[in-house]
């Protein structure tokens, strides 16, 4: 899906960095992941996007609703009910 972060490698930073040029870490967050740090540990996590698209597909990613659709979805084609995309594509 999202290709949310392009990694080429974690870095940590403390909290009070962050504050004093958020500007900065943001931009650096389109590249790799920024992970925040309150008094040495992991408090929250900077994650950049390339795209809108790839924004949205983040958060669809991490919608319990629609995490709940695709279970149930998943759940009808194990029980034998639904049509597969294999299936629609031969109609």
């Amino acid at each position: 899906m999202a290709r949310t972060v392009r990694k080429s490698g974690m870095r940590e930073v403390p909290l009070s960095e962050v504050k004093d040029d958020l500007s900065r870490f943001l931009r650096q967050a389109e590249t790799q992941e920024i992970v925040i740090t309150r008094h040495g540990k992991p408090a929250r996590v900077l994650i950049g996007f390339e795209s809108e698209e790839d924004w949205f597909e983040y958060r669809l990613e991490h919608d319990p609703r629609f995490l709940r659709r695709i279970e149930q979805a998943r759940r009808s084609l194990r029980e034998g009910r639904g049509v597969t995309l294999e299936d629609v594509e031969t109609e």
